[in-house]
């Protein structure tokens, strides 16, 4: 279970990674088509066809944050009850947590886009968490317990 805790930890840190890729793809489709003469209004974002290829990143981004990463957020908690990880209930809940927030303000950015901002320092500490969090299911060393940093892991 201690694996299956640190792979999940891991996956979660690099789907933060794949989330920023999304919205740069989404974002850089939408520049190109901008300057090609395409706007972006209403009208657009109630059509059922797509302006240009990259809005795909944005579906995704999504799909991904919405249902995906919350997913295995949760597993991760779940997981954590029996990993036998120091500390790894509560470092999966500081990751869950962080994943609830993440989303709350994705959707709440649609009204005061300036939590955008917000967003994107979320994810950065998600993703900080979800690596300390697959770090502290190595494997102790003797006589040092599981998650305490020695000096090789420095």
């Amino acid at each position: 279970m201690r694996t299956v805790y640190k792979v999940l930890a891991y996956i979660i840190a690099a789907e933060v990674a794949v989330q920023a890729s999304f919205v740069v793809l989404a974002n850089a489709g939408l520049d190109k088509w901008v300057a090609g003469g395409g706007v972006l209004d209403k009208a657009v974002m109630e059509s059922d066809e797509f302006p240009f290829p990259e809005v795909i990143g944005i579906i995704l981004h999504g799909v991904n944050g919405g249902m995906v990463i919350p997913a295995l957020a949760l597993l991760l908690l779940i997981v954590s009850f029996f990993a036998q990880v120091s500390g790894g209930v509560k470092f999966a809940a500081v990751v869950l947590l962080l994943v609830a927030v993440q989303i709350t303000l994705g959707y709440a950015g649609h009204e005061l886009p300036a939590l955008g901002a917000l967003h994107g320092l979320n994810a950065l500490l998600l993703f900080t968490a979800a690596l300390h969090t697959a770090r502290r299911a190595r494997p102790a060393t003797a006589g040092t317990p599981a998650g305490t940093p020695t000096a090789t892991s420095v």
